[in-house]
């Protein structure tokens, strides 16, 4: 996970909006509408408290499990965050009802009742980091997709619905962007997960290319790790292609908007690869100039092949 840096204690929210920056794609650029960019700040408020918690990278000093009414006593304790953060959530849903008692949660409620948004995806990322307090190891490539579906491809179908062009291809095609964004993150940060007593590598691959937890847990990347890496880099890459013909079907700041997100995990993959795919003594982030040249690059694909 990204954005390890703790927020001020007296601010939580606006430190967890902050996180933004040390995202691989832009989130909500200022080229957009600015009722874009707030409801899409908004859904990220909550994307990123959500994995906060799930982390355990909340702000020192508790101010988040008071905003959600968790005592002293459960304030560390994951499960309860998240079912108390899943009780405010079903308040933002409830317009009749008491406001949430979280300034992120509370920001979210306009975005939710202007857009129509359901509680579907927003239940997915919770259930998400539900399931990271309980598996920490991905046997195979398909149960590392699954938890994708709840971890990432919620987020895309989020953007979709705040700029009201969600149709059943676009949809497919973001969700097959979303996670391999998900799976580039996982590349960048083996050492850190790992120290989280995570692995999001699947134990098939890992057998294959005769890797144990002893080697991800080295103070240097191996060359059987290395491959290892680049063989789920071009499986990310793969599914970050659909991407194409998605940005190819919206016009406007839109297509702009998702070409970023497509070129920003093209970036990452390439920052993977200058580095060798050496990514236990720190995470390769791309520069911004990567940054841009991978969503011109997209950009141009796309109306070549649109």
């Amino acid at each position: 996970m990204t954005g390890t840096v703790h927020p001020r204690a007296e601010d939580p929210a606006r430190g967890t909006l902050d996180k933004a920056a040390d995202e691989n794609f832009p989130v909500a650029p200022f080229f957009l509408p600015r009722a874009w960019r707030d409801d899409l700040m908004a859904v990220y408020g909550y994307a990123r408290l959500v994995d906060d918690i799930g982390d355990g990278d909340l702000a020192p000093g508790g101010a988040d499990a008071r905003h959600l009414g968790v005592g002293p006593d459960l304030a560390d304790d994951r499960l309860a965050l998240l079912d108390a953060f899943e009780a405010d959530l079903r308040r933002v849903f409830d317009l009749s009802g008491d406001a949430p008692r979280h300034p992120l949660l509370r920001a979210l409620r306009p975005a939710v009742a202007r857009r129509s948004l359901t509680p579907e995806p927003f239940l997915g990322l919770i259930a998400a980091n539900r399931q990271d307090q309980l598996v920490r190891r991905y046997e195979t490539y398909d149960d590392l997709l699954a938890y994708c579906e709840l971890s990432a491809n919620p987020v895309g179908r989020l953007v979709l619905g705040i700029t009201g062009t969600a149709s059943p291809e676009r949809l497919r095609r973001s969700d097959a962007v979303c996670t391999g964004l998900q799976i580039v993150e996982h590349l960048q940060d083996v050492a850190e997960d790992l120290a989280r007593d995570r692995i999001y590598l699947p134990a098939e691959d890992m057998k294959r290319f005769h890797i144990t937890e002893a080697d991800l847990a080295a103070p240097t990347t191996g060359a059987s790790v290395r491959a290892l890496i680049a063989y789920e880099a071009q499986r990310a890459r793969a599914l970050l292609d659909e991407g194409i013909g998605l940005v190819g079907s919206v016009d406007g700041r839109l297509r702009l908007l998702l070409a970023g997100f497509v070129g920003g995990g093209r970036a990452a993959l390439a920052a993977l690869a200058a580095a060798g795919h050496d990514v236990l003594p720190a995470p390769p982030r791309a520069t911004r100039p990567r940054l841009l040249r991978e969503v011109g690059t997209v950009l141009r694909r796309a109306r070549r092949e649109g």
